[in-house]
């Protein structure tokens, strides 16, 4: 993967295997959990663990607002004008979009750490695949 920026790569993070890879990879990743987690060493001393929780916690953010998107129409009948839940609705179709892009940048970092930390073998670990 060394020299190769795949579609979708956040920018702030340098490209797989070179020098500062593994370091901006980090403080990227830290930005995307919650900052209590910042607290965990093991986070820090093992990336891989750190961007397993990361996509963990990204995938969850979809997961989330695909579901406030299917029910706020239900949920919020009544409650809030019509014009107010298509500007929710909308919201979440950006945010949706936003976070489903982020999720990708989370798995091909992820992917790049798991290279880095198996170069040159064909059986390394694999993370799970994309969800749809």
């Amino acid at each position: 993967m060394s020299g190769h920026i795949p579609p979708g790569w956040p920018e702030q993070v340098h490209p797989p295997g070179g020098e500062w890879f593994a370091d901006t990879a980090l403080a990227w990743l830290l930005e995307l959990v919650p900052p209590e987690y910042r607290r965990y060493g093991v986070l820090r001393r093992y990336p891989l663990t750190l961007a397993r929780l990361a996509r963990q916690h990204v995938e969850a953010n979809v997961q989330a607002a695909r579901e406030g998107f299917r029910t706020a129409r239900a949920d919020l009948a009544g409650k809030v004008p019509p014009h107010g839940i298509e500007a929710l609705l909308e919201t979440y179709r950006t945010e949706g979009a936003r976070l489903a892009a982020l999720a990708e940048a989370v798995r091909l970092v992820e992917d790049a750490l798991l290279a880095e930390a198996f170069p040159g073998d064909p059986e390394r670990p694999r993370r799970s695949a994309p969800r749809p």
